[in-house]
């Protein structure tokens, strides 16, 4: 009897260790690609992070890596594409000439890049000499990102703001001019053709 108590105890004990065993952790540093969008996802940080906004007409000031304030207020009347961006993001790369030319094709859509890492204003100067846009640019603080846009799920993550100031589309992954102009067209704004 006195065996039986032990073994039954020690199974016990056994199955409440297997119960409360933790998971083995993943490799957050690593981005890895979701298959549906080609964004690289990126690391969260501990506390929850903001994954939709609801403010209707976000706001940003951010001083860009030129020196001068970039103020998403004072384009009022124009599209503005927001592209959260980073050095080490491939898809990122790719799409940066593609979102030059549309800033500089079209008079009624603005680019503006926020580069989403940890990287002075020298070392990105020195990146854009490399990768040349016509867009400006502004290192933003992975700790405290601009508060009325979501923290960013996946690189690059681009928001398309209508003329009014409010949000007209998002995008996670690479987006394309044609992407852009679509989206454009269907918020009511002008088609490609027509610009």
């Amino acid at each position: 009897m006195y065996r039986r108590a032990i073994s039954v105890s020690l199974l016990a004990l056994a199955l409440a260790a297997g119960c409360s065993k933790k998971a083995p952790d993943t490799d957050l540093a690593a981005p890895q690609t979701p298959a549906d969008t080609g964004a690289l996802t990126l690391p969260q940080p501990a506390e929850q992070p903001r994954t939709e906004s609801d403010v209707e007409r976000p706001t940003l000031k951010i001083a860009g890596v030129d020196g001068t304030e970039y103020d998403l207020a004072a384009r009022r009347g124009k599209w503005v594409v927001v592209n959260f961006w980073a050095t080490w993001c491939k898809p990122c790369l790719k799409e940066m000439p593609e979102l030059s030319a549309l800033d500089a094709m079209r008079e009624h859509v603005e680019v503006v890049g926020l580069a989403y890492e940890d990287i002075s204003a020298d070392d990105m100067k020195v990146f854009l000499k490399l990768h040349p846009v016509v867009y400006p640019i502004a290192v933003v603080d992975t700790f405290n990102p601009p508060a009325d846009f979501a923290t960013p799920r996946g690189l690059p993550m681009t928001y398309l703001i209508a003329p009014d100031g409010k949000v007209a589309d998002k995008f996670l992954g690479p987006v394309t001019a044609k992407d852009i102009e679509s989206a454009i067209a269907k918020a009511g704004g002008p088609k490609a053709s027509q610009s």
